[in-house]
């Protein structure tokens, strides 16, 4: 059963830390789902996810073409959590290197991308089980 965790516990932020891949839904121009893999890192004390990519991804067009609501959900057997918002294409070099530095730290260093953004998320809704 999901529950709703606005206010996580511990077990949460862990989960959250552990190297597990997610899963990134955008919506495309005519509503439908598009779900991808990718890295996810978040930050609670401002409440953002962020996920690197390609400036010419779908993912980053589906946000820029104003789709801008997205969920991230990541599983690992019995435990999950989805972080639901709002997101944004961020592309100037700061944003873009503090997201990379947070993935290498949760991940691994990122190879090189020069056409490299950050879709920064600012998390309205927490559910999951862990």
């Amino acid at each position: 059963m999901a529950r709703d965790l606005s206010d996580p516990g511990q077990g949460l932020l862990d989960f959250l830390t552990e190297r597990h891949l997610a899963t990134l839904t955008t919506l495309r121009s005519d509503g439908s789902p598009h779900v991808v893999p990718v890295g996810v890192t978040y930050d609670h004390a401002t409440r953002t996810a962020r996920v690197i990519t390609s400036g010419g991804s779908a993912k980053a067009r589906h946000v820029r073409d104003g789709q801008q609501r997205v969920a991230v959900c990541q599983v690992d057997g019995r435990r999950w959590v989805t972080l639901e918002g709002t997101a944004v294409v961020r592309d100037d070099a700061a944003s873009v290197a503090d997201a990379v530095e947070r993935y290498a730290r949760r991940y691994r260093q990122p190879r090189e991308n020069p056409a490299r953004v950050a879709l920064e998320i600012t998390v309205d809704r927490i559910l999951g089980n862990v």
